[in-house]
């Protein structure tokens, strides 16, 4: 759940003396994670039973370095990842589970539709949870030195899910980054969120919905969600304002945002709650202002494309209408966004790996070029804006 899929992507890469130990004989690895986890008060004979049988899986790693989806503009993806299906099946589920998620509104204070919006698109709710080992994918990611502080610690909690009896090393399964169940959680976040919500004395997320959706707005309470707030409401935007005001680290109230003729869609704002102005596509596509909730999708994933089309999911279930795509200009190839991103760093701004994933780094720095060559600073890349540099 935390720190999926293109989050893992997004975050830098670890240097080869990485922070943590990694890397040389598999073998080798696997015996210095046992001593260690049995230096760390773990039962020898437990440590010994979890590690004997962990296998390097070049899956794991293949998956870890596949991620082209992620580079799809915000209407595309929005598009591939929300059907009428996905829409009619979470109205379902939101009706099957009514007594659960009236619980989590009245103890965690999470709307439904924003579970059920992870839920549809990290499993489909539930469908296809994957089929990595998950102990495999831990350890095998651990040792790789791209980003082993973020698996270690997720390996010695799996281990102690093994010795509470709440996994097994031979048999769990779910995605090739180590989460399980069907909200995709994991194993240090079952540790310190699991809730058994069915009553029947186990934490269980790959078959209980009940223990997976409360376990999962636990969570998110535990990341700073703030109880019966709104996160995302769709916006008209005049034909011209100052675009560069359109960032997520610029908050202003309702009214400023009036000042400078944003207007909700509906004609009523979801709160009086400092929010940013977000064009995903730039000042002729899409508009949205998020809420401070909105920040909290960023410890779920770090892909702002993701965590924008979860959060709109999210007031689509709630029953928000399709949003208007507009006419924005047409984005970069992905070669062209290499091309940028070159570019770009050429000049001197910090926008990462070379990737042709329009993350944070690089629509700052789309956005400053823009204002200095007398652009719309809506950090939309363009040819227009690739051809002036």
């Amino acid at each position: 759940m935390r720190q999926t899929l293109a989050a893992l992507a997004l975050i830098p890469l670890a240097t080869a003396a990485a922070a943590q130990e990694c890397g040389g004989s598999f073998a080798d690895f696997k015996q210095r994670m046992e001593s260690e986890a049995v230096a760390r008060g773990a039962d020898p004979a437990t440590a010994r039973a979890f590690f004997d049988g962990v296998r390097q899986d070049q899956e794991t790693l293949a998956a870890d370095r596949r991620q082209g989806v992620f580079t799809l503009p915000f209407t595309d993806f929005a598009r591939r990842l929300i059907s009428a299906d996905r829409i009619n099946r979470g109205q379902a589920n939101a009706r099957q589970y009514a007594d659960t998620f009236d619980r989590i509104e009245a103890e965690y204070g999470v709307s439904r539709g924003v579970l059920l919006a992870f839920w549809a698109f990290e499993t489909d709710y539930g469908a296809f949870q994957g089929d990595f080992n998950t102990v495999n994918s831990l350890v095998t990611l651990a040792h790789d030195c791209r980003r082993p502080e973020l698996f270690r610690p997720q390996v010695f909690a799996a281990l102690e899910l093994f010795a509470q009896g709440g996994l097994d090393p031979d048999t769990t399964t779910g995605a090739w980054a180590g989460e399980i169940g069907m909200v995709q959680m994991l194993p240090e976040d079952i540790l310190e969120n699991g809730v058994d919500a069915d009553g029947n004395g186990t934490v269980d997320l790959k078959t209980s919905p009940r223990d997976a959706l409360m376990s999962g707005a636990k969570m998110l309470q535990s990341l700073g969600w703030r109880a019966n707030e709104p996160w995302l409401e769709e916006v008209d935007v005049p034909a011209s304002m100052d675009w560069s005001q359109a960032a997520l680290e610029i908050k202003k109230s309702p009214a400023e945002w009036e000042a400078l003729g944003v207007a909700p869609r509906d004609g009523d704002w979801d709160a009086d709650l400092p929010a940013s102005l977000l064009l995903p596509q730039g000042h002729e596509g899409p508009a949205f202002v998020a809420y401070p909730n909105f920040d909290v999708y960023f410890e779920w994933n770090q892909s702002f494309t993701y965590v924008l089309t979860a959060a709109y999911f999210a007031t689509r279930l709630e029953g928000a209408p399709v949003f208007d795509a507009g006419n924005p200009a047409p984005g970069l190839s992905d070669a062209q966004m290499k091309s940028l991103q070159q570019k770009l760093a050429a000049r001197g701004h910090d926008v990462g790996d070379i990737d042709g994933i329009l993350g944070a780094g690089t629509r700052a720095a789309v956005r400053a070029e823009q204002q200095r060559l007398g652009l719309p600073a809506d950090a939309w890349p363009t040819t227009q804006l690739l051809n002036a540099l």
